[in-house]
């Protein structure tokens, strides 16, 4: 049924993949699918903010999320899984919702916090998530 599942995973944070990932590994291997395990290393946001940071910083943080990330999934995926390492840079949900298109994913997993006053106004990525891809959106409530 699901052949290509993408997890997003914010690997500061612990409860962005505790309970997820293990959900989304078990899928994986019960459908004999394709995991894709990706982590988004934010913008600096506005052009003269990102003048506060030293030259190459954005770089060498995607560089760090990069290694990082291939030893999360060295540490927390099972061998047997195939597994495919993404790293993007930019807007949270909207390199969610771009990767899961790219890959023509057919399943989302995300962790989502017990919402608050913040949520309600702004928006949290999952919901975000939801709302603009066209695949099934697995959130696992921590």
């Amino acid at each position: 049924m699901f052949k290509e599942i993408l997890i997003a995973v914010d690997l500061g944070q612990d409860a962005s993949w505790r309970k997820a990932l293990p959900f989304a590994v078990e899928m994986a291997r019960n459908f004999s699918a394709k995991l894709h395990v990706m982590t988004v290393v934010p913008d600096s946001g506005f052009h003269y903010v990102s003048q506060f940071f030293p030259a190459g910083y954005e770089e060498r943080m995607i560089a760090e999320a990069e290694t990082t990330l291939h030893e999360f999934v060295g540490k927390h995926v099972s061998a047997g899984i195939k597994v495919q390492h993404i790293v993007a840079h930019g807007s949270i949900y909207r390199e969610i919702v771009s990767a899961a298109r790219e890959i023509g994913a057919d399943a989302v997993v995300m962790a989502s916090h017990t919402p608050d006053l913040t949520d309600v106004v702004i928006g949290p990525n999952a919901e975000r998530v939801l709302h603009h891809v066209k695949c099934s959106v697995f959130v696992i409530r921590e």
